[in-house]
């Protein structure tokens, strides 16, 4: 059953549209490094589609019928985007789901120090990395600083053509010969993953010596640039990610090479099929979460009461609120979960099993099952319903694939698929296929993102 590759059947049409939309992918991808900046890109092109913040609506008492379109938006982390359906709330949802957090490196809380007169900043990795990986790379930090008296300052520093940028050092290969003898996961430490910024010593008036000169410089910089002080970083959430810009990919052009593309490939072609949608009769979602990468969890992650506790308010609004109400509309819900899988690479062809393998061109990819070791932490959907997302696809000329994660026992992984599930609704993995998932540049194809957005229009309007 092999797949046909998509870019055969383009039209001139088709490869200008494509063209348009790996553009816009490429700026939010430049613009959203963070899951805070993917929120604020989403509320900005929610608010240009005509969508109205829902605390707006409950706090003016307003009402919500067929046609109007909200969001709400859970500690500038998650977001949830409501297009009301003619229809009654209790036939469910068609929901897009993804999530917006991405691999990276964290500040710890009490960061900065000095070593032989060079100022380091400590960070703890979140999600799952190759730690050798993100040494010798340009970096970028991203993030906010709460202060006491309850301001908050955004900091971007690394993406301007004339910002500083920040790295992590390594071993010259000339003293690395016991180095190069250690395992892949012990080549870099996770403790050793700390970053340059400074080798400028403070100079104290009239030539007066300072403690730990170069932090004091750093200190003093940040002070005068951004009124940070070293106890701010105690309330400080600050990301490390990659500097460098997403590029097409390819002599050819049809890839893109980017940080980010888990998960943010399948959040922004979800986010533009759900804003170009039109009323139908049911009730149209897109949801993109944070935290997925360290299992979901915590206040911003799917596994929190968020999206539950907003569709409550939804049909509040809409004046037809009941706690039967609100399980009845969840498990009447279809979903896509919306996250990325593993491209066939001929490099390392010895981890795939080819026939049931993602490969780039070949259009959106579903998932029946994920998991790992027996198809543990998956969600594996009901037949039923892959038939069903089958047919709507074929019916609107989405080219699409399926796949699995790699060869049984090799690895393995999860998505907020099961999550969703729990509430009894239907749900099935889809997504990009990539190359380099997780590395601090993601490769996808450009025809696979085009066929994504294809495939959750063609969900949201006939699921």
């Amino acid at each position: 059953m092999e797949r046909k590759n998509a870019w055969k059947s383009y039209s001139e049409q088709q490869l200008t549209e494509l063209e348009v939309l790996a553009r816009k992918y490429r700026e939010f991808l430049d613009h959203g490094k963070t899951e805070r900046e993917c929120v604020c890109a989403a509320v900005e092109l929610a608010k240009a589609a005509g969508y109205r913040d829902l605390e707006e609506v409950i706090a003016a008492g307003d009402g919500l019928k067929a046609g109007d379109k909200v969001y709400a938006v859970n500690m500038k982390k998650s977001i949830a985007l409501f297009h009301i359906g003619s229809g009654s709330m209790e036939q469910g949802l068609r929901i897009l789901g993804a999530h917006i957090d991405s691999p990276r490196l964290d500040l710890k809380q009490n960061p900065l120090y000095e070593d032989t007169e060079m100022a380091l900043l400590d960070t703890h990795y979140y999600g799952g990395i190759k730690k050798y990986q993100w040494v010798t790379i340009p970096l970028a930090l991203h993030g906010v600083v709460a202060k006491k008296d309850g301001s908050v300052i955004e900091l971007a520093i690394g993406e301007k053509e004339d910002d500083p940028v920040l790295c992590i050092s390594d071993l010259l290969i000339h003293l690395a010969g016991k180095q190069m003898e250690k395992k892949a996961t012990e080549v870099v430490e996770g403790e050793n993953l700390d970053v340059l910024v400074g080798s400028r010593p403070l100079t104290g008036e009239d030539g007066e010596e300072i403690k730990n000169a170069v932090s004091a410089y750093v200190l003093d910089l940040l002070k005068k640039e951004y009124d940070i002080e070293e106890e701010d970083f105690l309330s400080a959430e600050i990301e490390i990610v990659p500097a460098n810009k997403a590029r097409d990919c390819g002599l050819d052009r049809s890839m893109i090479l980017a940080y980010g593309h888990d998960d943010r490939v399948c959040a922004y072609t979800s986010l533009a099929a759900m804003l170009e949608a039109e009323t139908q009769e049911k009730t149209l979602c897109c949801l993109l979460v944070d935290k997925e990468e360290i299992g979901s969890v915590g206040a911003t992650g799917m596994q929190s009461a968020f999206f539950e506790n907003t569709v409550a308010e939804v049909m509040n609004c809409m004046g037809v609120y009941s706690e039967l109400m609100v399980r009845r509309c969840l498990r009447n819900s279809v979903m896509l979960s919306s996250d990325v899988s593993a491209a066939f690479d001929p490099g390392y062809a010895g981890f795939f099993e080819k026939k049931n393998a993602a490969y780039f061109g070949r259009g959106l990819v579903l998932n029946k099952y994920t998991g790992s070791r027996g198809k543990s932490g998956s969600n594996d959907a009901n037949a039923e319903y892959v038939a069903k997302i089958r047919r709507i696809f074929d019916d609107n000329d989405v080219a699409f694939q399926t796949a699995e994660l790699g060869k049984v026992d090799i690895g393995g992984g999860g998505t907020i698929a099961y999550i969703s599930a729990l509430y009894g609704m239907d749900v099935i993995d889809s997504g990009v296929a990539l190359l380099n998932m997780h590395a601090p540049q993601e490769i996808a194809s450009k025809a696979d993102i085009y066929e994504a957005k294809k495939g959750y229009a063609a969900f949201l309007k006939e699921a």
